[in-house]
């Protein structure tokens, strides 16, 4: 016999495989139920009743098969989770369930991955444990799954419940005679309809309420762009959208070195302007009376 810490890395490793291969069988399962509901309600559209009754067992059943690996999915992960449990001689009393399970229904699903881990559990167990769990004689294997393998013809009544889930998931109109009957009901009532089933109209508005009341925000023409809301999330329960602010423009260094340059060159113009003032009064001044004229060629003589 191997030891026991071998036989447990063994089984943690298979239960890896196990719960990957059951993800994968389920969602194979599901894509091919969703091809036959899809018949399903084409033999309903096409009035073949009977032949739809006798199809839609097979859905029924891989429904319940598809729940089965469910259930021994989470059992697996169940005991991938608590492998340090599984150390022990003994069955631990909260893997029981799990381990006795497993070893019930693993035969009966087509998961070889889920086949091995039983062997494994089987060897690390004992003959007697795993034939207590075949026989269900202590009734440790849970309920749900002893309930899910048993073989027997869906009731009529789940049959029929099917079918009109069918029709209503893709627009069949099943049963046709009840959908006129309720028809025919409502249109065939006894309460008078001439006035007193109506409710009165409310009073119109004047033109002082109308003056007050405010338009509504959608009035005129909208914008092309619009931003859907953000929907919510576990990290952001209450999501608002927020724009981003516009940058902030900074002058380069030659913009700043220009911006100094100009009060320089201001206060050249201002004392060139001066400059040239003084020029033109020196030079051109007002004109010279007779007697200023006469000075000067006084001057000029001497």
């Amino acid at each position: 016999m191997a030891p026991s810490s071998a036989v447990v890395s063994k089984i943690k490793v298979q239960l890896k495989l196990a719960i990957s291969r059951l993800r994968m069988v389920q969602q194979k399962d599901t894509a091919i139920a969703k091809q036959q509901r899809r018949a399903m309600a084409q033999l309903l559209e096409q009035g073949k009743e009977e032949s739809a009754r006798i199809r839609v067992e097979n859905i029924i059943r891989s429904d319940i098969d598809t729940e089965l690996l469910e259930i021994l999915e989470l059992y697996c992960e169940l005991l991938l989770a608590r492998t340090g449990l599984l150390e022990a001689k003994d069955c631990d009393p909260g893997l029981e369930e799990a381990i006795k399970s497993i070893i019930y229904a693993a035969p009966r699903t087509e998961v070889k991955e889920l086949q091995q881990t039983r062997q494994l559990l089987v060897e690390k167990y004992g003959k007697d444990f795993a034939l207590q769990a075949i026989e269900n004689s202590d009734g440790k294997v849970a309920e749900r799954v002893v309930k899910k393998l048993k073989v027997e013809p869906p009731a009529q009544e789940l049959v029929t419940l099917y079918l009109k889930e069918i029709a209503r998931t893709y627009g069949v109109n099943w049963p046709k005679g009840e959908n006129t009957a309720n028809d025919n009901s409502e249109d065939d009532s006894d309460e008078p309809t001439s006035g007193q089933g109506i409710k009165n109209l409310e009073e119109p508005l004047t033109t002082e309420e109308l003056s007050k009341a405010t338009p509504p925000r959608d009035l005129g023409p909208k914008s092309p762009v619009s931003v859907a809301p953000p929907s919510p999330s576990t990290d952001n329960l209450s999501p608002k959208i927020r724009l981003p602010k516009p940058p902030e423009l900074k002058p380069s260094a030659k913009m700043s070195g220009l911006k100094k340059q100009t009060p320089n060159t201001d206060s050249q113009s201002a004392s060139k302007d001066v400059d040239s003032q003084t020029r033109k009064n020196a030079v051109g001044g007002k004109i010279p009376d007779v007697d200023e004229l006469a000075k000067r060629f006084a001057a000029l003589k001497r």
